[in-house]
C-alpha cells in the first residue's frame, strides 16, 4: 500500500514540529479570531499550479474541518495583498492562510491581522519578522536545492558552461535556493556560470530569457532554475531551439516538471511538499482556534529530490512509495 514518504522523517527534521508539544490557551494568550467561521486563503496567481494546489488543499481541508474557505490571489503585489488582509479583517475571518507577496512587504498585512486578533499561518514563504504570524511553515529550500544540485552536477559530468534563472528577488526563497545550488556547484571549478537573470517565477518570461541566453551563449549545456515554472519555460525554449542536450533542474515538484523528467528533458526537481504543508497549516489553524498553539512558529518540512529514478512516485505535489 502506498504511503506518504517522510511522514516520520518530517517530524524529526522539522524545526519545532507543530504538535510534538503544544502550548495550551491557558499558558499563552491566543488570538481569538475575527468571530466568523471563515478561513481566508491568500496566494500568488493560481495560473501557477503550485499556488492553485495551496488553494485547493486549503479549501478541501478547511471544509472537512467545518469552515467556509474564501480564496484570493494577490499576484505577488503587496498592495493587493494588504487589501485582501483588510477584507479578511472586515469579514471577521477566523484565520488567514497566506503564501505571501514578499518577505518585507508582507509584514504590514500580517501585523494588521495580528492587531485585529486574527491569526495568520504562512505557507511556502517566510517573512522577515517573528512573533506576528502564528506559524511559518516552509519547505527546507536549502536542503532541497542542494540535493537536486547534486544530481545536476552529476548529469553535467562535473563540467561545462551553464546559466541560472532566478525567481522573484524580493522572495526569501529566491536567494536561499540560489545560494544552495551554488553551495554544491561552486565546488566544481570546471562548471562555469556564464549568465544569471531573473525570470520572476514566470514561465513565459523564463522562455524569453532562455531564448536570449542561448543566442548569447551557444556553448551552455545546463540551466539551473529557481522553480519548476521557470524550468518548464526553459525546457520548451531549449526544445524549440533544437537544444535537447541541455541539463535543466527546478524546484517545486510539479506534474509538468515530472512529465519533462520522464521524457528526459529535465534532470530533476526538488519537491516542496506543498500539499502536506498546506494541510498542516489548516490543521494548525483549527487546533489554534480550539485552544492549542503550535510549539514553534517557524517549521521546516524536508524536500525530496526527484529524478528519473523516482519520478513515477510523484503526483499532485505528493510523493508516495510502495
Amino acid at each position: 500500500m502506498a504511503k506518504k514518504l517522510l511522514a516520520g522523517l518530517m517530524v524529526t527534521a522539522m524545526v519545532g514540529c507543530a504538535f510534538s508539544g503544544s502550548v495550551m490557551a491557558e499558558e499563552a494568550e491566543l488570538l481569538p479570531g475575527g468571530g466568523s467561521n471563515i478561513i481566508y486563503c491568500i496566494t500568488p496567481s493560481t495560473s501557477n499550479v503550485y499556488f492553485k494546489t495551496v488553494q485547493d488543499i486549503a479549501t478541501a481541508k478547511g471544509e472537512e474541518l467545518g469552515y467556509e474557505v474564501k480564496c484570493f490571489s494577490h499576484d505577488d503585489d503587496a498592495a493587493t495583498q494588504l487589501e485582501m488582509f483588510e477584507a479578511a479583517i472586515a469579514d471577521g475571518a477566523a484565520a488567514i492562510i497566506c503564501d505571501n507577496a514578499g518577505a518585507d512587504a508582507t509584514v504590514e498585512a500580517v501585523q494588521k491581522a495580528y492587531d485585529a486578533g486574527i491569526p495568520t499561518f504562512l505557507v511556502d514563504r517566510e517573512i522577515n519578522e517573528s512573533g506576528i504570524a502564528v506559524a511559518q511553515l516552509v519547505a527546507d529550500n536549502a536542503q532541497g536545492a542542494a540535493a537536486i544540485a547534486e544530481a545536476w552536477v552529476e548529469a553535467m559530468n562535473y563540467e561545462g558552461q551553464y546559466a541560472e534563472l532566478l525567481g522573484l528577488e524580493t522572495d526569501t526563497n529566491c536567494q536561499v535556493r540560489s545560494d544552495n545550488f551554488h553551495s554544491v556547484i561552486d565546488e566544481y571549478p570546471d562548471l562555469e556560470m556564464v549568465a544569471q537573470q531573473s525570470a520572476n517565477w514566470d514561465q513565459t518570461e523564463a522562455y524569453e530569457k532562455t531564448e536570449s541566453i542561448l543566442q548569447a551563449n551557444p556553448e551552455i549545456t545546463g540551466i539551473i532554475c529557481g522553480n519548476d515554472t521557470m524550468a518548464c519555460g526553459a525546457v520548451q525554449a531549449c526544445l524549440d531551439a533544437g537544444r535537447d542536450d541541455i541539463k535543466i533542474i527546478g524546484v517545486d515538484g510539479s506534474d509538468d516538471a515530472a512529465a519533462y523528467i520522464k521524457s528526459g528533458n529535465m534532470v530533476g526537481t526538488a519537491l516542496q511538499q506543498i500539499a502536506l504543508i498546506t494541510e498542516m497549516a489548516v490543521e494548525q489553524a483549527d487546533a489554534y482556534l480550539n485552544g492549542t498553539a503550535p510549539e514553534s512558529e517557524k517549521q521546516l518540512i524536508p524536500c525530496v529530490a526527484i529524478t528519473a529514478d523516482n519520478v513515477d512516485n510523484l503526483s499532485g505535489f505528493v510523493y508516495t512509495e510502495e
